[in-house]
């Protein structure tokens, strides 16, 4: 029987792991779940007797390879800077690895062992990047194979919270892992816009926000993702003039974390002892070992939003922050996850949009318009040449730990590691999902989960 092997059991891995145990239940294939705490594994695996499960450190490469040598496939969603580990055991072993993180610069220079091996590693298969990639290149592929010009490519995905568990003054609540939620925008960003490149520092990111309006939910706010611009060869989008990948918020969230990053509440300097610390004895300290309490007055007696948001966070003498020697950033993940974490009866909600802009080449639009006179295909010309695809999907968490943020990112691995061992998609290679054999019958799948884009086309 083949075998799956999973390492990681967080907050993105529970509706992952229920797919993985219903494959088991079904005698499709042996599921192993791996991960560094055996109380978390047996929280989220249940008596499953279909199911083993293995407490692992994982930088213990004997354990590590213990298990790959174990597996057909593997999936990690072990944080970011352990994958390299997780990878070089899979070409050792010659084993198909899938994750939902970026390719690092590590990782693309594994690719020629990768390709010698003749494995598949499926790198950015989760939600952001992921669905994403695949959505997206279905629209592209479409226009571009009835003869369009892509002119404009802008993405935009958050992770929110659902309208009816919205109740604090960020309107935001945790989903997936809070540390990634403190460093976001850490490196900037850089983007097309109207055929220049814009670069944008950390320290504006959040304060120079657009909004976009996004299809039954109104206006949102949004800031760019690192680096869009090496996607736009990726997505073979040479004649676009805009191209962006955004972070969606709450336009009160991005107001509010501008202001996080501007009193450096991010700063990874370890600095402050916390043990016996409360959370506003700590507050007043940044401050003062910065020089900002003026600053932070001023911008809380201008605006009633700060004022709120940072009362909610900061304006607490009892909790005590116990996390010993560290820094501005560890604390604020520490409150935040306190503060801002999912309560039982809450519903997370994730929102993607793509806005695609095109136009159709003259020469297809006359080989269309066949039996009509030359002024009905100027007319025809003149009414279709420009055109906007507006593509989104919306999905609601159904509880505190079955989210919305677990089911995107989780349901493209199960999905994808499923059709390999089904010989479904022969890929072989460092790769992202953006290949018709991958994201055809994935996404195609992801339907029959409820994960599905409704699209609009306008003419402009």
């Amino acid at each position: 029987m083949k075998t799956i092997v999973l390492f990681g059991a967080g907050k993105s891995a529970t509706v992952l792991i229920n797919y993985l145990k219903q494959l088991a239940t079904d005698r499709f294939c042996h599921i192993i779940i791996a991960d560094a705490h055996l109380q978390l594994l047996q929280n989220k695996v249940g008596n499953s007797a279909f199911v083993s499960i293995a407490q692992i450190n994982i930088t213990d490469e004997l354990q590590r390879n213990s298990l790959i040598e174990k597996a057909d496939v593997v999936i990690s969603l072990m944080p970011p800077t352990l994958h390299y580990l997780i990878a070089t055991s899979c070409i050792y072993l010659k084993k198909h690895l899938l994750t939902a993180s970026y390719i690092d610069d590590d990782t693309k220079k594994l690719a020629p062992k990768i390709e010698a091996a003749n494995i598949l590693f499926l790198y950015e298969m989760g939600l952001d990047p992921g669905i994403d990639h695949m959505s997206a290149m279905q629209i592209i592929d479409t226009i571009h194979d009835n003869g369009g010009i892509i002119t404009s490519f802008i993405s935009h995905c958050g992770g929110l919270i659902a309208p009816e568990s919205d109740d604090n003054p960020w309107h935001y609540k945790i989903s997936w892992n809070p540390k990634n939620i403190v460093m976001a925008g850490k490196a900037g960003a850089i983007y097309l816009e109207k055929n220049n490149i814009i670069h944008k520092k950390y320290d504006i990111l959040f304060s120079d926000f657009a909004q976009a309006d996004i299809q039954n939910l109104g206006q949102l706010a949004y800031y760019p993702n690192r680096d869009s611009l090496n996607y736009k060869e990726i997505y073979n989008l040479k004649n676009a003039g805009n191209f962006i990948r955004t972070t969606l918020r709450h336009p009160n969230f991005l107001i509010g974390w501008a202001q996080i990053v501007h009193l450096k509440l991010t700063d990874e300097t370890p600095f402050y002892h916390t043990d016996n610390t409360t959370i506003t004895h700590f507050f007043n300290n940044h401050l003062k070992r910065f020089d900002l309490y003026g600053i932070y007055k001023e911008a809380i007696s201008n605006s009633s939003v700060l004022k709120n948001q940072f009362n909610f966070l900061f304006a607490d003498d009892t909790t005590l922050i116990n996390k010993g020697y560290c820094s501005a950033a560890d604390i604020l993940q520490f409150i935040i996850e306190q503060k801002l974490q999912l309560q039982n009866t809450d519903k997370d909600m994730i929102v993607m949009q793509h806005e695609i802009g095109y136009e159709i080449e003259k020469e297809k639009n006359a080989q269309i318009t066949t039996n009509k006179n030359k002024i009905a295909i100027d007319t025809q010309l003149a009414s279709n040449h420009k055109q906007l695809i507006i593509s989104t999907l919306t999905v609601l968490g159904e509880s505190n730990t079955t989210t919305a943020m677990a089911k995107t990112v989780g349901l493209p691995l199960g999905i994808a590691a499923k059709m390999i061992l089904e010989n479904k998609i022969l890929l072989r290679g460092l790769k992202i999902p953006i290949d018709k054999e991958i994201y055809k019958p994935v996404l195609k799948e992801l339907k029959n989960w409820g994960i599905t884009f409704n699209e609009t086309t306008t003419k402009l």
